[in-house]
């Protein structure tokens, strides 16, 4: 938290809308960088979710993301041209800006490449979500992350700005994942996915994590630790059932995995500003040179929620 009071002399107001934000309403948080192709779809596809009012850090971006962002009225932005890495990955501006405008809103933490999805999704707006877990008095709601990709190799179908990224990443891993637990902050530690089978394959223990939290009930005393991976107070990371039975839980649809990916991976390594000295960008560049095809004969193609809950991926718990 005093990390994030510090990092918030780094941001500066393109647009700030935060005057017309309601007690009630439900926000997004992001952090970006040059993601101007996908935006459009991305803020489509969470208003229609049921989304109030977008709060947004740009981290200097040079595609037109901030400028076209300030032109939606349901949108805030700041912008900074402070270093990634040096604010832990964007989590320093974020725990700033959900401390000062989250307290009491749910608020949902996003990468414009994530489409959350939770039980009955398809028929319930967030709002209904988000009574429910205040009818039981749950403060924390998880998703985990699911990796999705196309059928072939990953820049062969160009994405159109608008386009439905699902469109071109229709496939997943339904069952190569690990679960262990962290006894320190108490959440479930997730690991797997085509990321692990293909650019972490000898070294499954360091491919990405995929247990998220990213919906709370915030309030100005919490804190994201690492990404939204796990928060402080440590309460907030329980999100499973200790006795057997299953929590509600839901998926954040990962569609990283598509054109213009190679670009962005050679723009990332040249920032060398992710965890781990790039890692992760490191291990799919060596991959991308050989234009890999994720899919394998155990993918399978996403219809709907439903499934992920018969593949155990996601569960509605006691939420009929």
């Amino acid at each position: 938290m005093l990390r994030a009071l510090r990092k918030r002399h780094g941001l500066h107001s393109v647009a700030r809308r935060t005057d017309a934000i309601k007690p009630s309403d439900i926000l997004l948080f992001a952090t970006l960088r040059n993601e101007r192709v996908r935006l459009p779809y991305f803020l489509r596809y969470y208003r229609e979710l049921g989304i109030n009012h977008f709060l947004i850090v740009d981290n200097d971006s040079d595609d037109g993301s901030r400028e076209w962002l300030a032109e939606q009225k349901d949108v805030s932005v700041w912008t900074t041209s402070a270093s990634y890495k040096g604010s832990r990955y964007g989590i320093d501006w974020m725990n700033w800006l959900l401390m000062r405008y989250g307290h009491k809103h749910w608020t949902l933490v996003v990468d414009p490449d994530e489409f959350f999805v939770y039980p009955f999704s398809d028929t319930r707006p967030i709002r209904a979500l988000t009574d429910w877990l205040d009818t039981y008095e749950m403060r924390s709601f998880p998703a985990m992350l699911l990796d999705l990709y196309p059928k072939g190799p990953i820049d062969a179908q160009p994405y159109r700005e608008g386009q439905n990224p699902l469109e071109i990443a229709q496939w997943f891993d339904s069952g190569n994942y690990t679960i262990s637990r962290n006894w320190y902050f108490n959440n479930l530690w997730i690991q797997g996915g085509p990321r692990a089978r293909m650019f972490f394959s000898d070294d499954p223990y360091n491919a990405p994590s995929l247990n998220k939290i990213p919906l709370v009930k915030w309030n100005r005393r919490y804190a994201y630790v690492s990404s939204t991976h796990m928060l402080l107070p440590r309460g907030l990371n329980m999100v499973y059932d200790d006795w057997g039975g299953e929590k509600v839980s839901g998926c954040l649809l990962h569609a990283k995995f598509i054109a213009p990916l190679t670009a962005k991976v050679e723009e990332e390594l040249a920032r060398q500003e992710h965890f781990a000295g790039s890692r992760e960008y490191i291990a799919y560049a060596e991959q991308l040179s050989t234009e890999p095809d994720l899919w394998c004969k155990w993918s399978e193609k996403y219809i709907n929620w439903r499934q992920l809950e018969i593949l155990g991926l996601m569960s509605k718990g006691n939420w009929a």
